[in-house]
């Protein structure tokens, strides 16, 4: 059994600087949990603490039930794998499958035949001769992975494994890893900046911003259910959008006015959601996602209609963005410091959007809306979140 238990785990560096504060958190038997947030936030320290290679300040961690804050690294039977790879580069792919057993005198009947078995399961058997130099990134992180599955440890750590290679190697690898996952069953904590590489592998996902835990839970609920302001924000591609808004009373439902726009929100979604009542006549912070938009030519008839001016878009194929602004300042929260940038926006094609708000919709790619022109959305408004201005705690959580 690897069951890990993280609690009330802290670290606390020389100077008072805190990277992990009171971390609470249990992995199950088997389970692939995935800690993410943006630069800085703990996730890696978090990671290292549970291998063993950073001291831990307060609280304490459990592995098979076990304390490990006295156990030494290499006594904890975790394998870790590394963004640099961390191969050796005087061997050979054989070699440096084999090492690890070799040091802890394995026999080599034994050696020959995990390192055989884990070179088919990760296609490297005509690889085993060449050296790291000679072997493509993806090579080398398929020999990383099989150095540490080659081990049969209690648990798998891996820090940003990914994150070293190309976006269309990295697509490929997501699947492999969650293959190998499915096949092995081995408990694995797996630390990631990127939100879709999360979402995508996780079956529940940590997110923590400044060393605090804001949510664990499913990519589904993350994503239909965020407890705050900073994960909503953070999860989801492109990112949510955000607006300071005021609910009104307007018969046995409500409406959010906001940038000129007046959505109805249905009677149905306050009776699902009784805590809005109390934001009755209020400010609150309005969230939209940009897949609950549509172009209201080819929208549910249903749905309210917002016009706006495209003031960008972006042919992806399978789907078209529309940008277009509100003319209201943006939000101005603690925890949208770290995700969204204030006054007038631009993006990578050096088009700068007029000041206020930049809203984001991903409508169909048979929709018609060009560049420039005023254009006719409809919204899903039994999908909009409710943040509390104060808090940026979600009103619905």
């Amino acid at each position: 059994m690897a069951q890990i238990r993280l609690d009330e785990v802290g670290k606390v560096y020389p100077g008072g600087v805190t990277a992990v504060d009171r971390l609470s958190l249990d992995i199950a038997d088997g389970e692939f949990m995935v800690l993410v947030g943006p630069s800085g936030c703990g996730k890696s320290t978090a990671l290292r603490m549970i291998a063993g290679l950073e001291d831990v300040s307060g609280g304490t961690i459990s592995i098979g039930g076990t304390p490990m804050n006295e156990v030494a690294a290499k006594d904890r039977d975790i394998a870790m794998v590394f963004q640099n790879y961390a191969l050796y580069p005087h061997m050979t792919v054989a070699q440096n499958l084999a090492f690890a057993l070799q040091t802890r005198r394995v026999p080599k009947d034994e050696i020959n035949r995990r390192v055989g078995q884990v070179a088919r399961m990760l296609g490297l058997d005509e690889l085993m001769s060449r050296k790291p130099a000679a072997l493509s990134g993806g090579q080398r992180q398929r020999v990383a992975m099989g150095r540490a599955i080659v081990r049969e440890p209690q648990a798998f750590l891996m820090d940003e494994p990914l994150s070293n290679l190309d976006a269309k190697l990295r697509v490929s690898m997501r699947a492999s890893l969650a293959q190998l996952h499915e096949r092995l069953g081995v408990t694995t904590v797996y630390v990631t900046h990127d939100q879709t590489e999360a979402m995508t592998l996780g079956h529940r996902v940590c997110v923590l911003r400044d060393g605090v835990l804001q949510q664990v839970d499913t990519p589904q609920n993350l994503f239909s259910r965020p407890a705050n302001l900073f994960v909503a924000c953070f999860i989801g591609s492109p990112a949510m959008n955000v607006a300071t808004a005021r609910l009104e009373r307007e018969g046995a439902g409500a409406a959010v006015t906001f940038g000129g726009h007046r959505l109805p929100v249905p009677a149905a979604t306050l009776a699902a959601r009784p805590a809005l009542a109390g934001y009755a006549d209020r400010e609150v912070i309005l969230g939209a996602r940009p897949s609950d938009f549509e172009d209201a030519a080819l929208a549910d008839p249903g749905w309210a209609r917002m016009p706006v001016t495209a003031a960008l878009t972006e042919q992806l194929g399978s789907e078209i963005h529309v940008m277009f602004s509100l003319p209201t300042p943006p939000v101005q929260h603690a925890d949208l410091a770290a995700l969204a940038a204030g006054g007038s926006e631009a993006d990578e094609t050096g088009v700068v959007l007029d000041p206020g708000t930049r809203w984001i919709a991903r409508v169909s790619a048979r929709s018609k809306i060009t560049q420039g022109t005023p254009a006719e959305l409809a919204v899903d408004t039994t999908a909009l979140y409710f943040f509390d201005p104060e808090t940026g705690a979600s009103i619905t959580h």
